[in-house]
Formats: structure tokens, C-alpha cells, sequence
């Protein structure tokens, strides 16, 4: 006989276990202590305290052991401090990931294809005949057999150039793209944390592109009163130092790092509250915290042009609302011929991620 079985509904089946849900909580702070483990913590603690994290089974002291028997903590032995592992960076973006592009709504865009055949390394199941040209490898030796099969026959077979089939690969557009995160002490002004949802975006961009674009490249580029690149396993002790906005060596940077990069298609991603404040001249630094500075602005637009002749388009995610400082942007992007967004920090994630992967990146052939 058909029909249904029903069992009683058990709320805790699927449910994670206490480990699995302190250790989200531990990774989401790490985000906001730039990777201090001792102070993630503490915050632990506070919270344990507050909110009764943990129970007289399972404790903050059977969760630091846990953290450390699965490789996510380490003791320093010369300071004896705890610090975080290598497991514990990679989580942190896979998490950023998960936070970010979770909520994006499904899409057909985005999975870097073109309409253009050629030496890709996608394997298409279309056929075409031989022409001349072709490579050795583009040959599909079983098909190419098949018809010298039904052409000349079993028993005197033989292959001839007209038999010959090519199998077709589809061109996949690889993309270097450089991420510019602003680390001026702007970005924490007025009590509004705007460097860590910088950070999270960074980390889940990069999970990202390694994961499922490995043949592009992302640098990430932070600037303050100078620009200097960081590495990826880096971003989480990344964090906002007493400096001005040095826009002007970020982009120079960026422009010098994707010169290097052999990929025809080249894009530059820069998070920042949009205000150029400084600006290095020889050895000193220049420096106007009021209003926009023309000397400083200037220069800013002048590299804008210089990245449209170099087909780099600038996308800006602009976290301030000051109309001046939009306008700026807005005259900025228009030299660059690039875009921008205004974005508020609960949606940033959102509009680089659903920009990066829209498609509409210019391919060069």
C-alpha cells in the first residue's frame, strides 16, 4: 500500500551543536577586534555573562579548548598570548561569504561567459568541421572516427580531412580587479563603524574570486596617508590607523599593480567615505581636512582620465550622504566613465558583489 509515513517533528534534528553556534559568534568578532583573539574573548565572556551563552555542561573554557583541538587558536609561546591560525582566516571569509552573498537573490548573470567561442577551458558539446588552422588538441578524435566511419566504410577505412571534427570550447573573460579600502581615521568618525563592513566585503570577495574564479586575480589595496597592498590572509587584523585620505597613491598603486597583470580585463573597486584629503608631494605630505581641496581633487581627476585611456574602470561604493562629497564622486566617476553607488554599510556587500558579478564588465577579444 502507498502512502504517507508521518513521524513526530523533532525541533533540535538539524540544530547546530553549542560549539558550532559559539564559534559563529566567535568569528563574527573577530571581524570587529581585527583578529584579537584575547579580545574576542573577553566580549565572549561579556556576553556569556548577559546573555547565557554557555551552561554548566558546556563552558567558555570547553569552548577555548574546542577552538583549540580543531586548529582554529594557537599559543604563542614567546608571549603567551592566544592568537588565531590560518583555519581561523579562512573561516572568517568563508563566513563574510556566507553573510553577503546569502542574500543576494538568484541570478543568470554574472558567470564570467561570453558568446565567443574559441581555446577556452569550457568544453562545448558543439561540433564543427576542420578548418584550416585548427590545433591538434581542438580535434575530436571519436567523432572525427564515427565519420570516416560512415563516409569511406568499415573495411577500408581511412580518414581524410573532410572527417575531421572540432570540438568546440567556450571563452571564459578573466578579470584582475583591484580592491581599494579606505583606512582614514574618516572611517570611524561620528561613532559609525564603516571599516569592518569594508573588511567583511573584502574577505567574501576574495573567498569568492579564489573559490570560483581561480584564473582572476584581486589585490587589495588599503590607503591612508600612503597606499600599500595587503595580502588576503591579512584582512582581518586590518584596521583604521590616525591618517588622512590619501586617494591620489591609492589609485596610483592600483594603476602600477594592474599594469603588471597580463588579463585584458582590468577593474578598480574603491570603498571609501569619499573625501581626498592628502595628498604627498616630494617628501612631505600636503595635507586639507576642509572642504575638497582643488590642488588635491584635481589630481585625483586627472588619474580618472588617465584609467579611461587604460580601458580601467573605477567603480566607487561611496559611505557618506554629504552632498558635496557625492558630487565630487559624481564628476570624479563621470572622467573615469566608471560607476558609482551610494551605499549605505548594511547594504555595501550587496552592491559590489551583485556589480561584480552582473556581467557587464567590458570583454576585450
Amino acid at each position: 500500500m502507498i502512502g504517507n509515513r508521518f513521524i513526530k517533528f523533532d525541533v533540535n534534528a538539524n540544530a547546530k551543536s553549542k560549539f558550532e553556534q559559539m564559534l559563529d559568534l566567535f568569528m563574527q568578532l573577530l571581524t570587529y577586534t581585527n583578529g584579537d583573539a584575547n579580545e574576542a574573548l573577553q566580549w565572549m565572556n561579556e556576553l556569556d555573562k548577559k546573555y547565557q551563552l554557555t551552561d554548566d555542561e558546556y563552558g567558555i573554557g570547553d569552548f577555548i579548548e574546542d577552538l583549540k583541538r580543531n586548529g582554529y587558536l594557537k599559543d604563542n609561546n614567546e608571549t603567551g598570548a592566544i592568537e588565531i591560525t590560518a583555519k581561523s582566516e579562512q573561516s572568517i571569509r568563508k563566513k563574510s561569504l556566507e553573510e553577503i552573498f546569502g542574500k543576494l537573490k538568484k541570478s543568470k548573470q554574472g558567470d564570467h561567459n561570453t558568446r565567443k567561442p574559441g581555446q577556452g577551458d569550457e568544453i562545448s558539446p558543439d561540433y564543427r568541421p576542420f578548418q584550416f588552422g585548427d590545433m591538434l588538441e581542438q580535434i575530436d578524435f571519436t567523432e572525427s572516427i564515427r565519420n570516416a566511419q560512415i563516409n569511406h566504410g568499415v573495411d577500408s577505412f581511412q580518414m581524410q580531412e573532410d572527417d575531421l571534427q572540432i570540438r568546440e570550447t567556450d571563452f571564459k573573460a578573466q578579470t584582475s580587479t583591484v580592491l581599494m579600502i579606505d583606512i582614514s581615521h574618516s572611517m570611524i568618525l561620528y561613532g559609525e563603524d564603516r571599516i569592518t563592513p569594508a573588511k567583511k566585503v573584502a574577505m567574501a570577495l576574495s573567498e569568492l574570486i579564489t573559490t570560483k574564479y581561480p584564473k582572476d586575480t584581486l589585490d587589495i589595496v588599503v590607503f591612508g596617508n600612503d597606499a600599500w597592498p595587503v595580502e588576503i590572509k591579512d584582512l582581518p587584523y586590518l584596521q583604521v590607523g590616525p591618517y588622512h585620505t590619501n586617494t591620489v597613491a591609492g589609485i596610483e598603486l592600483a594603476m602600477d599593480i594592474l599594469r603588471r597583470r597580463r588579463n585584458a580585463n582590468k577593474q578598480i573597486f574603491m570603498i571609501t567615505d569619499g573625501k581626498p584629503t592628502c595628498l604627498k608631494v616630494g617628501k612631505r605630505y600636503y595635507k586639507n581636512a576642509f572642504g575638497l581641496d582643488r590642488k588635491i581633487t584635481n589630481r585625483c581627476l586627472n588619474l580618472a582620465a588617465q584609467c579611461k585611456k587604460l580601458k580601467i574602470p573605477i567603480t566607487t561604493f561611496m559611505i557618506a550622504s554629504d552632498p558635496y562629497l557625492q558630487r565630487f564622486v559624481t564628476e570624479f566617476t563621470e572622467t573615469n566613465n566608471g560607476k558609482a553607488f551610494f551605499a549605505s554599510l548594511d547594504k555595501l556587500g550587496a552592491f559590489i558583489f551583485k556589480d561584480f558579478e552582473s556581467g557587464k564588465r567590458k570583454t576585450v577579444y
